[in-house]
Formats: structure tokens, sequence, C-alpha cells
């Protein structure tokens, strides 16, 4: 398999790629149950039928067991069907080149030899009625999998190339898939995917537009640590298959922006990856997957204020009371797995009493877990103050929520084990533009909701209610604040902030809960004025 180009990102390398390569372990041979009681050697041959130096997947059609050998090498293997598959890419000196994707199903009984010849291959030969502004090919990502392994995508071979230049090897075996995305790009894109029983002796499809789904992004500038964004989407089909995974770049570019993607019916992953000014990746995340009807759209969010505290709340275990400091600042839109590494001091007092004060990091290999033993029941306090942190890159001028602040007050039992009943809020201001700025000396709407996220099977999830919310605005770093006016709606508040003629809004809010406990969670610079 082959990946050409010169983009440097995760996403250009998983793009148009559909190998064994990416599923990790499942390369490294098994032990064998049995020894080996014969071989296989596989010849590839290209278009002009030279011999091709290919790297070959082989994996055993009973067990999954997956090797990988190169062209024309002889590998031991025990007696049995083996599926012997690769992408026999032939350069040119357009840089393109051609791909040719073919497979074999072999009985390995003594020594056993194969051909995979591409000029066997048939182009695989995709069409959309295509707008105007679509001038260039489609293309195409490809690859062969081995059908009956109940994770056909994690066992195959493939590449990418454009529709003229990418060749599939017809085999009618059951053993076998056959899947592809093919994209069209202009002003929008046009991602089409489709998988097979088998390589089709006409591999490809037909298209049209209205039988299309949208995907719309809306991608703001000011909350993330860099501004280059990365947006992709991956095939995501309820049942694994030879498409799973493959990936169309939707658009590569500065935030803000917004773009658009035609897809066919399915389930789709959108995808962020950012990236900071030396070129590193920084993080992103991975929303929730969306499943489209024809004709049906969705717009998928990135980077809209406020970025705060996800997920994670203090529980009672083992007698002692614990924290995971991680999901302190991330994107709503995006959910746990789109929030920043931070850096936090953590402290959890009793009365006047400091039970334990400590200084933790999610980067690198820093301490990430809080844990402080407490010996008698009664009310504590536990305090976070977090701040971005990734050592290495130089922050954005004007990053919005650079820094949380959670003051929680509840009672703890160390005979008990239980999530604390406390209360972590969002904030969602509306009418920010596309770099999450509010107008001047105007009035912003700011929905405020409490939740608190479930945090597994080992503790208790008591029962809590809000009792009252509160929110105070400050447009002076949170040196003095002013209280918002709130009002109940459905399930969640309206706070109405009043906003200074320049600088950045902090909001902080407090939740008085049923248990007779608080949690008052600020974050600065939650949006910005301009």
């Amino acid at each position: 398999m082959s990946v050409r180009g010169t983009r440097r990102t995760p996403i250009a390398s998983l793009a148009f790629v559909g190998v064994a390569a990416l599923a990790g372990p499942l390369l490294v041979p098994a032990a064998s149950a049995q020894a080996a009681s014969g071989s296989l050697t596989v010849t590839t041959l290209g278009r002009h039928g030279t011999k091709v130096a290919t790297t070959i997947t082989v994996v055993n059609a009973s067990s999954g067991e997956t090797r990988t050998v190169k062209s024309g090498k002889r590998l031991s293997l025990p007696a049995g069907k083996y599926l012997a598959m690769t992408d026999i890419y032939e350069s040119a000196t357009d840089g393109l080149g051609t791909d040719t994707i073919g497979a074999q199903v072999v009985t390995v009984s003594g020594a056993k030899s194969v051909t995979l010849d591409a000029r066997k291959g048939k182009a695989v030969k995709v069409s959309l009625d295509t707008p105007a502004d679509v001038t260039e090919p489609a293309r195409i990502s490809a690859r062969v999998c081995a059908a009956g392994t109940g994770m056909p995508s994690a066992f195959s071979a493939g590449g990418w190339n454009y529709a003229g230049s990418l060749y599939a090897i017809p085999n009618s075996s059951k053993l076998l898939q056959f899947g592809y995305l093919a994209q069209w790009s202009g002003n929008d894109s046009y991602v089409a995917v489709k998988n097979t029983t088998g390589i089709p002796a006409a591999p490809g499809g037909s298209f049209k537009r209205s039988k299309l789904a949208t995907m719309r992004f809306s991608v703001r500038g000011g909350t993330q640590m860099a501004n280059q964004h990365d947006i992709a989407l991956q095939a995501t089909p309820k049942t694994d298959n030879c498409t799973t995974d493959l990936m169309a770049q939707v658009r590569d570019d500065n935030a803000p922006y917004n773009a658009t993607a035609h897809v066919t019916p399915g389930s789709w992953q959108p995808r962020d990856d950012i990236y900071a000014s030396n070129g590193d990746d920084i993080g992103g995340g991975f929303p929730a997957v969306r499943t489209l009807a024809a004709g049906q759209s969705f717009t998928q969010s990135f980077g809209r204020a406020v970025w705060s505290p996800m997920h994670y709340l203090p529980t009672v275990w083992q007698k002692s009371v614990n924290f995971i400091p991680d999901a302190l600042i991330g994107d709503p839109d995006v959910g746990i797995w789109g929030a920043d590494p931070t850096k936090e001091t953590v402290v959890l007092s009793k009365g006047s009493t400091t039970v334990k004060k400590q200084t933790l990091t999610n980067w690198g290999d820093g301490e990430a877990d809080f844990a402080a033993r407490i010996h008698s029941a009664g009310t504590y306090r536990l305090t976070v103050d977090a701040h971005r942190y990734r050592p290495g890159i130089t922050f954005p001028s004007g990053m919005l929520s650079s820094r949380v602040t959670l003051d929680w007050r509840f009672k703890a039992d160390p005979a008990k084990s239980v999530v604390a009943p406390v209360f972590m809020t969002r904030f969602l201001p509306a009418g920010l533009d596309s770099r999450n700025r509010a107008k001047a000396s105007s009035t912003t709407s700011v929905t405020v909701s409490a939740g608190r996220g479930s945090q597994g099977p080992d503790v208790k999830f008591t029962k809590s209610t809000v009792k009252s919310l509160k929110v105070w605005a400050s447009s002076d770093g949170g040196q003095t604040w002013k209280a918002a006016t709130v009002t109940r709606s459905g399930s969640s508040w309206k706070a109405s902030v009043h906003n200074p003629a320049s600088g950045a809004v902090a909001l902080r809010s407090q939740v008085t809960d049923s248990t007779g406990g608080t949690s008052v969670e600020t974050v600065y610079r939650a949006y910005a004025i301009g």
C-alpha cells in the first residue's frame, strides 16, 4: 500500500488508507497452533507485466490470524485456506501512477505459489451528476477485506488514486469484500461510499446528488489552542465492512470557516484535527456519529464558545474523595473526547483544614488523578483551578476559555461510596460571530444548563436536583462581578448579560442543590467583544 502526497497530518495518513497496517497488533503474527506445514509465495505483476515489489497481507480464513510478507518471498504457513491481498502501486512521472487492488483465496498445502496480476484489474468507475464547479476526477480510496472475520476492515489492503488510475482485480469469492469511498471536490464536497461482497467484475457505481444527505460544518475561531483545522468525515457503517473508517477530507484551513459535504445516506463520523503553527497535531475531537437519510442535513459545529468542564464529578470511594481532572476545558459540541490538556491545582478541605492539595496535569506522563483519604463524615469543599497546558506550542493571542475554576461543597461519608451530589454547568451564548465575539455594549442571552454525568459502576449515582441557579458576569477578568437576570426556560436557564465596550466576558454560575450543597463554576474569557 502506498500513500502519496505532501500533507503531513494524521488525516492525510488515514484519509485514503484501507490497510491492515492501521490495525496495529493484528499484523503481529500470533503463535500458530500447529507447526507450519506449507508455504506461500505471492508474485505481483504491474500493468505492463513486469514484477512490482509490494507487501502482501495474508489472512487465515478460519482464525483471522494475519501476517505480512514481501512479494516474491516465501512465507511458511500451516496448511489451510488463506486470503492474500495487496495494492500494486506503480509510480509515474506525474507523481501519481496507478494502484491495482487485488486478492486471491489460496489453499495452502505444501509449497504454493500464486500471482496477482495488475493487468487483470478493471478500472473503478464512479460517476456523479456533478455541478460545474467540480472540475477534477473523483479521488477514490479503496480496499479489499477479509469478509468472514467479523471485522473485515481490520483485515484489509488498499490504497487511493484518482478515477482512471485506480483498478481492482475481480474476484467473486464470498470470503472477500470490496469497499471504496469516492470524493468529488468543488465549492462543496460530494462523497459516496459503497461496499460489495467479492470484487465486482465492473467495480464502481453511479450516484445522484438528489439522493445524497448533507453534512455542514461551522468551524469557529478563538476557543482552540491553535487556528488550523482539518475537517473530515469517516464512513461508520453500523455493521463493520470494507468501507469502515474510509475518510474524506472536507477542508483544511484556518478558523473560522464553513464547509459542506454531501454524502451517501448512512452513518458518518465527523472529525476535527487541530494543528499548531509548528505543524504538531495538538488535539481535536470526534463528535457523535450522525446517521443521515437522503435529503437530510445536519450542521456540526466546532469551536463554539463557551468551552468548559465536560463530565467528571468528585466521587467518594474506598474512603477517599476522588477526582479525575480531565475534560476540564472542552468543546460542548464534541463532547468529552474534544477536551484540551490542562494543568490544575486541586484542593480538598474540611472546614478550615486542608486535607490535600495537589497540582496535576493530564499532558504527557503527568499525574492525572486526585485522591484524598477522609476519616469522618461531614461537609467537604473541593476546588479546582485549571489552565490550558500544552508545552512546546504558542497559544493564539486572545485565546478564549483559557482558565476554568470549580468550587464544590458537598457532604461525604468515608463509609459510603457515592458520586458527590454536585453539578457542572454549560454556557452557550447566542448571537456570537464566527470568532466568538459579541457586539460592543450589547446584551447577550446565555443558555445555562446544569448537568451531572454518570461516573461508572463503582459508585452510586446519588440523586440531586437543582434548587436554584444564579449567574454573574465580569468584564475585568474576574476582579468584579455583576449579577445577570436569570429566567427558567424548560430544562435550562437563560441569563441576560450586559456586555462591555471591549475586551472579554467571564461567566460564573452557582447551583444550589437539593442536598444542601453548592457548585460554583467560573470560565474566564468565556467570549470576546468585537
